[in-house]
């Protein structure tokens, strides 16, 4: 279904019963809030039953009630504002209890990322990451949390590891200037989704380096770019970006580089426990 969702419902107003016009005229003015509403809490907001909101869904031609829900989700994630988001959460919620949603939605999302996750370029990804001549990593805002991590545990491993700021436009490309074939650039981006990376990805690209491009979907405006496409699923809570399966993903692609990299890993993590040691870097604890 690629067209617009709500050109699609404008298209199709004259043919629609009284109450599918109901639910028409709500998704077209509320549409945040009904893409992230059951068939059965649609149809009780404007009053008509579960099954009249499920054939409205067949009428514009999609295969049931969720394939609509998730045309509307995607269409609408990079366009919420911080204010909607607390809005539409608030809907979500109702009366439930938050603990128990909030961390059930986690659940679910790392579950669908494994059952998703295209395993080749997991691989392919990791090969290229640990062959590569520099490893540029990017993510700003929300995804610059996971960058750092990533980082951070990148440079115990390689000693070719570059993150790349993103304080001003110009620094990002500064920073890229010598970026070319036999490079990585990871670039890491969830809705709503930074400009500032997607330029990245497009700058390295056109260089000739090998992108990885850790995202949510192929209808974010950075999956394109990558080379190796590598999907997470996110979601909001509340202005809160929910980021627990993007970092499992990482969490899982560096065991991966370690892995391949193991024999010379021993090696640095041993220097690297004689200099914590004798530099009292971690505290130690009684038994």
């Amino acid at each position: 279904m690629n067209h617009d969702i709500l050109t699609l419902i404008q298209g199709n107003m004259p043919t629609f019963s009284k109450g599918q016009k109901r639910i028409a005229n709500f998704i077209l003015e509320s549409y945040d809030k009904a893409a992230f509403m059951t068939a059965s809490r649609l149809g009780k907001r404007v009053g008509v039953s579960e099954s009249t909101v499920v054939r409205f869904a067949a009428e514009l031609g999609y295969q049931g009630y969720p394939d609509m829900q998730k045309s509307l989700q995607k269409m609408i994630r990079n366009r919420l504002t911080s204010v909607q988001r607390i809005e539409v959460t608030n809907d979500r919620l109702g009366d439930q209890d938050l603990l128990s949603m909030v961390l059930q939605s986690d659940i679910e999302k790392i579950r669908l990322t494994l059952e998703e996750l295209d395993r080749d370029s997991f691989e392919k990804a990791a090969e290229a990451i640990v062959s590569a001549r520099k490893i540029y990593i990017m993510g700003v805002r929300s995804s610059a949390a996971i960058a750092t991590f990533l980082t951070f545990y990148f440079n115990l491993i390689f000693d070719n590891v570059v993150e790349v700021s993103a304080n001003t436009a110009s620094e990002v490309f500064e920073r890229l200037l010598r970026v070319g074939e036999g490079d990585v650039v990871i670039g890491v981006s969830f809705p709503r989704y930074s400009s500032r990376t997607v330029q990245a990805m497009n700058f390295a690209r056109d260089r000739g380096a090998t992108t990885i491009a850790i995202t949510d979907s192929e209808a974010s405006p950075l999956a394109p770019l990558g080379t190796y496409l590598l999907k997470a699923r996110s979601d909001m809570a509340s202005f809160v970006d929910s980021l627990v399966a993007p970092l499992s993903l990482i969490n899982a692609l560096l065991v991966a580089v370690s892995q391949k990299k193991n024999d010379d890993l021993a090696a640095t993590f041993q220097n690297l426990e004689r200099i914590w040691e004798e530099y009292g870097v971690y505290e130690k604890v009684q038994e």
